[in-house]
């Protein structure tokens, strides 16, 4: 009985050839980053450059001598 694994996805013309890794278990299209990705990266970088500014310099939130 063939299962969702055996069938082979047709490749995208957009996305490119489709790689297989771990004897076919894994597929994926060769440099594809998913939107919602992109913007969890921008808001941690975002968030480290507002941290290294509030803080800079100090032993951290909370751990100051006069806090």
């Amino acid at each position: 009985m063939p299962t969702a694994r055996d069938e082979t996805p047709e490749p995208d013309p957009r996305r490119g050839e489709i790689r297989e890794y771990a004897q076919g278990e894994i597929r994926s299209y060769r440099g594809i980053v998913n939107t919602w990705l992109l913007f969890v990266y921008a808001a941690l970088a975002l968030w480290s450059v507002y941290y290294l500014v509030r803080y800079w310099g100090g032993l951290g939130p909370g751990l100051g001598a006069g806090e």
